[in-house]
């Protein structure tokens, strides 16, 4: 065979090679271009997407927000997910902030002090399920913004979206170790939970703000824990928890202060603000009794109990004549208005120091025994020790979770409350720490005897950050002070005691939200 017939002749083979090499380069050109645009799109960071923590079973470790979960703090691996991911995960609401891990970053503006600390997003309202695939191990870090969409770099995983959704954020070292009561005032130009004079329920010699005092550094501070950042009190998750329930304040005027803050702060979160309301219809709440405020969209109550020393004040008949005592052995008569309720914020302490209970001449009693001299301590103790045997006998504490709230430091200068004692024009808090004072002896009493319960008790430790704030007091701006003034009244006493609202008291309640969080039980249990 003639192998000539079946051959090409060279202008014909060349002019095929130029095309088939002229198609292999678009072919390579268009998987190249392909092979990016694909890559491009994987890297890209979705809004929907988000930086969980990996969860573990064997958690022990759990950050407390508004609406937290738990989560191990000491695995800071993240899973990335996004919409193409094969892990199942509900929608998370837009405003929800990212969870994950803070390396090498110090941001003083919402309280990271360590390295490597995690956090948390309170916002994060769906259940997310989660596993340990496509791990991600990179350092991240914080970068602030507001209203902007996540920034992506090797270093970089989350921007949060507003301030107020920094501040919510638990930031820090995890407050479950943490004690919320060691730490210093900052200053918050923010607003108080309710505006000043908003609130119908407040005493009115509370009231500073109404009284005239025309300064309000009083309520442009913070209370900062010196190891870890505590969430701001988040009035309509309180109210949700406590749907159905009972919280009650039981003891002296200051933990009416405290109760009527505590009113006002979760009064300003509802729309319809009528349907909060005193049972009794009663406005002023300075006599002794029973105070019940229900809150109606919620089903819940919060309470006050006036019951100044927790146990009974009686009569004595002796030979000559009747005359009043303390019954140390006996608990009030009130016990039975607030005994199965949900929540208890018990206090005593300030009637203690008045003239008859601190000189205690034939005044304390127990059974048919009166002293004739007891020291004002001693019989606070046994006071507190008929308090704690009624507690362990009679309270259930699966049902019924109990506080005790120390005791509110005073600021008389010059003089006691009767004798001239005054706090009027202090406009500051006690920046040095050598003129605060030492911790009240009766706080050390009631410690040694919280020890001593089968009672689970959460002790408020307040008395040192109360201390500092000696310009928080109503001290002239009371109720009667202009007529007194008028009347050059030599009884006219500064109030250095009681508190103003704002001010003080709404930190006492931020921190009791924070420890309810902490030592949750039934809704409040993480």
């Amino acid at each position: 065979m003639d192998s000539n017939r079946f051959s090409f002749s060279e202008p014909f083979l060349k002019t095929r090679r130029k095309l088939f090499s002229e198609f292999s380069l678009c072919v390579g050109a268009s998987l190249l271009l392909c092979s990016l645009f694909f890559l491009s799109n994987s890297l890209k960071v979705p809004k929907n997407s988000v930086f969980l923590p990996v969860f573990n079973n064997s958690n022990t470790n759990s950050s407390f927000v508004s609406h937290p979960f738990s989560f191990n703090s000491t695995n800071h691996s993240c899973v990335y997910l996004n919409n193409a991911s094969e892990i199942s995960l509900k929608r998370i609401e837009e405003e929800s902030v990212i969870v994950g891990r803070i390396s090498e970053v110090n941001v003083s503006s919402v309280g990271v002090e360590k390295k490597n600390s995690s956090f948390v997003s309170p916002n994060v309202k769906n259940n997310v399920n989660v596993t340990n695939d496509a791990s991600y191990n990179g350092n991240t870090s914080i970068v602030e913004g507001r209203n902007e969409d996540l920034v992506r770099d090797k270093n970089v995983t989350l921007i949060t979206h507003s301030d107020e959704q920094v501040e919510k954020m638990n930031v820090g070292n995890l407050y479950d170790k943490c004690d919320i009561f060691d730490g210093k005032w900052v200053r918050d130009d923010s607003k108080p939970y309710y505006p000043l004079g908003s609130c119908p329920f407040i005493d009115r010699d509370f009231n500073c703000h109404l009284n005239g005092r025309l300064d309000l550094e009083y309520v442009k501070w913070k209370w900062k824990p010196n190891k870890c950042h505590i969430p701001s009190l988040n009035a309509t998750d309180f109210l949700e928890r406590l749907r159905g329930q009972r919280l009650v304040f039981v003891g002296d005027s200051l933990n009416r202060n405290m109760w009527e803050s505590l009113v006002c702060i979760l009064r300003q979160s509802l729309r319809y603000k009528k349907r909060v309301f005193e049972i009794s219809g009663k406005r002023e709440f300075k006599k002794k009794g029973v105070y019940a405020f229900r809150f109606e969209d919620y089903n819940c109550s919060v309470d006050f109990v006036a019951s100044p020393f927790l146990v009974r004040e009686s009569t004595f008949k002796g030979k000559n004549g009747s005359f009043e005592t303390l019954r140390l052995d006996l608990m009030d008569h009130t016990t039975s208005r607030y005994q199965d309720a949900n929540i208890i914020v018990f206090n005593t302490g300030h009637w203690w120091t008045h003239e008859k209970t601190s000189k205690g001449e034939e005044y304390y009693q127990e059974g048919n025994h009166v002293y004739p001299r007891l020291k004002a301590l001693d019989a606070y103790m046994r006071a507190l020790t008929t308090w704690a045997k009624w507690v362990d006998r009679k309270i259930n504490a699966n049902h019924t979770q109990v506080f005790f709230r120390g005791y509110s430091v005073t600021h008389f200068w010059g003089g006691q409350w009767n004798s001239g004692g005054q706090c009027h024009k202090e406009t500051e808090p006690i920046y040095n720490e050598t003129y605060l004072q030492k911790h009240p002896s009766k706080m050390r009493a009631l410690e040694h005897v919280i020890q001593n319960m089968k009672t689970e008790v959460i002790y408020m430790n307040i008395s040192r950050l109360t201390d500092y704030r000696k310009d928080g007091h109503p001290s002239v701006y009371r109720k009667d002070y202009k007529t007194s003034m008028k009347q050059n009244s030599s009884s006219l006493y500064e109030d250095c005691s009681h508190w103003c609202l704002p001010g003080v008291p709404d930190t006492w309640n931020e921190l009791l939200y924070v420890s309810l969080l902490k030592y949750g039980k039934g809704t409040w249990k993480i």
